[in-house]
């Protein structure tokens, strides 16, 4: 025999994830397995210093509290319309207190903690982060929180987000991003209306949903002009 067809091949290869020994293998929050041991979360993550951190070059935000996945099983990533993200990602969907800011070693319902970290990278790996602490990488929410400290009043901003695969976004408890549907981790993706930085303390608080696949987001502000804004500060506290 000849060797087979693109066509045949992604179907061998689609078989081969979709088995149920394959699923099995691959994740708690798809389907009930034994979790593999933990990785660590080098070289992605760093437990955050004391003080606090300005953003990266680009402006990223690369400090943040992020929980433990919460599992929500989802076999595609195609289910993800607004309808669906907002009942799955909302206030009331909340793993805590949504008004406070947790902090590093907080529990939440079901098992959860929060781990206040610092991301080598400008997109903050989530499924490096889920399998770095032996939990489930696929079929998961995962729940970011950071505190942005601005030196003054900054009108007109807008937040750019990137994530994988969707998530929503809220600044001081007002929803100022949502991305939808199956969607790479694109920086800048999805740019907020012109939103208003408080002098001072700003809380930033977010979720990412995802099926089957890798895990990820990016965050950053940036002015009127399409600038990233590097005069913030970024803490957990």
């Amino acid at each position: 025999m000849g060797r087979p067809g693109s066509a045949a091949l992604w179907r061998a290869m689609a078989w081969t994830l979709l088995a149920p020994g394959a699923l099995h293998a691959q994740t708690a929050g798809m389907v009930e397995e034994t979790l593999p041991p933990p990785t660590g979360l080098a070289p992605y993550f760093t437990p955050a210093s004391a003080d606090p951190i300005a953003p990266d070059a680009d402006g990223f935000l690369r400090r943040w509290l992020l929980l433990e996945p919460v599992v929500k099983p989802n076999r595609t990533n195609t289910g993800f319309t607004p309808s669906y993200v907002r009942a799955a990602i909302a206030p009331g969907t909340y793993p805590g207190t949504f008004e406070t800011v947790p902090r590093d070693g907080d529990s939440a319902p079901g098992a959860l903690r929060w781990h206040a970290l610092d991301s080598s990278l400008f997109d903050v790996k989530l499924f490096y982060l889920a399998q770095g602490l032996g939990k489930p990488t696929y079929g998961v929410i995962f729940w970011a929180v950071t505190v942005i400290n601005a030196p003054r009043e900054m009108r007109g901003v807008r937040l750019a987000m990137g994530s994988n695969s969707a998530s929503r976004w809220w600044l001081n408890g007002s929803e100022v991003a949502g991305l939808y549907g199956d969607r790479r981790m694109v920086m800048d993706d999805v740019l907020s209306r012109p939103i208003t930085l408080r002098k001072g303390r700003n809380v930033l608080r977010g979720a990412v949903i995802n099926g089957p696949g890798l895990s990820d987001f990016c965050a950053r502000f940036v002015d009127e002009t399409g600038k990233p804004i590097r005069d913030i500060t970024i803490d957990v506290k």
